[in-house]
């Protein structure tokens, strides 16, 4: 029987499936991690996220349940971080220089989560590209008054 195991030990050794030593094995992982192809994060517009890159991989899901929580259950919606702002400041363009919807697989949240095989279902309800602000035009303080004074007197 130990001729048996030798005999293993042997044949393991001579094909290179030796058990490693921690820091060898350590150290092919880190060179598997060099090999490895991962994702191409597009770098965001603004000059800072709400919190580190490291934390935002991590914990992003539970902000957004967070906010969800904040702005749905206890109706907060001047909170001061919003799915609308993320969206904007990381907004992807294509060739046309518009920004990508999720349709697109160049899509900011895609690049991650294409590569992590998560689906999500986020922009079922929420827009995946900054909309365009309205062309709205702008008075000045004389029409302002002239709008109040005639919003006065058509009220009884």
């Amino acid at each position: 029987m130990r001729a048996l195991a030798a005999l293993g030990l042997a044949i393991a050794l001579c094909a290179g499936l030796a058990p490693l030593a921690p820091a060898q094995a350590q150290q092919a992982k880190q060179e598997a991690a060099r090999r490895a192809p991962l994702p191409n994060v597009p770098r965001g517009e603004g000059e800072r996220c709400i919190a580190d890159a490291a934390i935002m991989r991590r914990d992003h899901m539970a902000m957004l349940k967070h906010q969800r929580d904040v702005t749905v259950h206890q109706g907060d919606r001047a909170a001061s971080v919003k799915l609308t702002a993320c969206i904007a400041c990381h907004a992807v363009r294509g060739a046309d220089g518009k920004p990508v919807s999720y349709a697109e697989p160049q899509h900011f949240c895609r690049s991650c989560h294409d590569y992590a095989a998560v689906s999500i279902d986020c922009f079922e309800c929420h827009a995946s590209k900054p909309e365009a602000k309205p062309n709205t035009a702008k008075a000045n303080d004389a029409e302002l008054a002239a709008l109040s004074d005639y919003l006065r007197r058509e009220q009884p």
